[in-house]
C-alpha cells in the first residue's frame, strides 16, 4: 500500500507540471510569435517480481510505478498574421524561422519588430539581436546601413523630349527644366524654340537659358517630313556652375518627337530626365523576396541584403528561450534560404504573427489534468486510510 501512495504522488507531481504547461500557454495568449506546448505523460515500470507461470512463459510480472511528466511537444501551427505599423516588422507565412545573430551564436524566431540600431545594423527591438541576411557565399551576416543613409548626387546627362512641335508656331518654350550638377546643385533652365524655316524648311533655332534668363547654349533642331533628322536631333549643352565642375548634358529629340502641323499649338514636353540631387533616407521596407528596400528623398531607391530564413528538418528539437526566441544548439543544422524558395515560407513585411494558443483546446486539456490530479489525490487518501486501518487492527490485537 505504500507503493500506492508513491504512485498517487507521482500523479500529483506529473499533473502539477502539466498544469504549469497549460498555464504558460494561456498566459501567453497575446504574446507575438509564441508557440504553445502540449504536455505529454509517460508510464513508469521500475520493478518486477517473480511468479509461477506455465512452461515456456516468462515467470516475472511487472507492476506499474506511476506516471511522470515526459515532455512537452511544441506546436508549430501557424498563428494569425496581423498588420502592424512598423516598416520592418516581419512575419512568415508558412514554414521557416528568422535568423538573429547574438554575437557568434544564431537564434531563431517566427516574428519580430526591427529597427536601425545605434551602430547602423538592423536589430530586434526587444532583444537587440541583429537580423541576419544571406551573404554571397551562402553564410549569414548582419544587415548594415553603414554608408546607406545618404544617396549621392548624379549629374544630369540626358533630357529626353516627346510630343509635337508644330511648324505653325511662331515660337514655343519648355520652362522649368531641372538639371543637377555633380555636387547635387539644382539648376532650372528653359528651352525656347524659334522657327528658322527661312534658312531651311523644318529648321528650329533652340536657345537654352538659365534661371536668370541668361543664355547658356544655342543649337539647331532639324525636322524632315515631320521627323527629327538623324544627326540634327540632339543638342549638347554645357553648364558651368560657380560652385561645381562644368558638365555637359544632351537635349534628345530623337525618340517620340514629331514636327507635324497642328496650327499654332505645340505640345512638346520633357518625357525623361536623369540626374538628381543628394537624398536622405526617407523610408525602408522589405519586399516579398526578403530584400531590404531603401527609399530616398531624391526619388532614388536601393536594395541591400536578403533576409535569411532557416528551415529545420525537425523543429521539435528547438528549445524555447523567451522573447519569442528559439535555441537550436541541440538541433540538426538548418538550411538557410531566401523567402519563398526551397519549400520555405513567404516573408511578410509590416506584419506580426500572433500566438497560436487555442483557448478551447487548452481548457479541454485543463479539465483532463484537473481530473487526473483529483484522481491521484483520491488514491493517496484511500491508501492512507487503509494503512491507518492496519495500524488500528494491530493495536486491537
Amino acid at each position: 500500500m505504500l507503493e500506492s501512495i508513491y504512485i498517487g504522488m507521482s500523479g500529483l507531481t506529473a499533473y502539477s507540471k502539466g498544469l504549469q504547461t497549460i498555464s504558460n500557454n494561456v498566459a501567453n495568449l497575446n504574446t507575438a510569435g509564441f508557440k504553445s506546448s502540449t504536455p505529454r505523460f509517460a508510464d513508469l515500470y521500475y520493478g518486477q517480481q517473480f511468479q509461477q507461470a506455465a512452461p515456456g512463459l516468462a515467470n516475472t510480472g511487472q507492476f506499474g510505478s506511476g506516471v511522470e511528466y515526459g515532455y512537452s511537444s511544441l506546436n508549430f501551427a501557424q498563428g494569425d498574421l496581423r498588420a502592424s505599423n512598423g516598416q520592418l516588422d516581419l512575419a512568415i507565412q508558412g514554414n521557416g524561422f528568422l535568423s538573429l545573430l547574438d554575437g557568434a551564436t544564431t537564434r531563431y524566431a517566427r516574428t519580430g519588430q526591427f529597427a536601425i540600431g545605434d551602430d547602423g545594423f538592423i536589430e530586434e527591438k526587444a532583444t537587440g539581436l541583429k537580423l541576419a541576411a544571406l551573404t554571397s557565399s551562402g553564410s549569414l551576416g548582419p544587415i548594415s546601413l553603414a554608408g546607406k543613409q545618404i544617396s549621392p548626387p548624379q549629374a544630369t546627362q540626358s533630357i529626353q523630349f516627346t510630343d509635337n512641335l508644330s511648324p505653325g508656331s511662331t515660337g514655343f518654350s519648355v520652362p522649368n527644366i531641372d538639371v543637377y550638377d555633380a555636387n547635387g546643385g539644382k539648376h532650372t533652365l528653359s528651352v525656347a524654340f524659334a522657327p528658322d524655316s527661312d534658312i531651311m524648311p523644318g529648321r528650329w533655332k533652340v536657345t537654352v537659358t538659365d534661371e536668370n534668363n541668361l543664355p547658356v547654349q544655342e543649337g539647331t533642331l532639324q525636322f524632315n517630313g515631320g521627323i527629327p533628322e538623324p544627326g540634327r536631333d540632339k543638342i549638347d549643352v554645357t553648364l558651368k556652375p560657380t560652385d561645381a565642375p562644368a558638365f555637359t548634358f544632351t537635349l534628345d529629340f530623337s525618340t517620340g518627337v514629331t514636327g507635324f502641323s497642328a496650327g499654332s499649338s505645340s505640345t512638346l514636353r520633357v518625357s525623361k530626365s536623369d540626374g538628381y540631387g543628394t537624398g536622405t533616407l526617407s523610408s525602408m521596407s522589405i519586399n516579398t523576396d526578403g530584400e531590404l528596400v531603401l527609399q530616398y528623398s531624391n526619388g532614388q531607391s536601393d536594395t541591400i541584403g536578403t533576409v535569411a530564413l532557416a528551415s529545420f528538418k525537425n523543429p521539435q528539437q528547438l528549445r524555447q528561450m523567451g522573447n519569442g526566441l528559439f535555441d537550436a544548439s541541440h538541433a540538426s543544422p538548418p538550411e538557410f534560404r531566401a523567402s519563398g524558395s526551397g519549400g520555405i515560407g513567404q516573408l511578410q513585411a509590416g506584419a506580426s504573427e500572433a500566438s497560436n494558443v487555442d483557448l478551447s483546446s487548452e481548457f479541454g486539456q485543463l479539465i483532463l489534468i484537473q481530473r487526473g490530479f483529483q484522481a491521484s489525490s483520491q488514491v493517496v487518501s484511500a491508501a492512507n486510510e487503509m494503512i491507518m486501518q492496519l495500524f488500528q487492527m494491530r493495536g486491537q490485537g
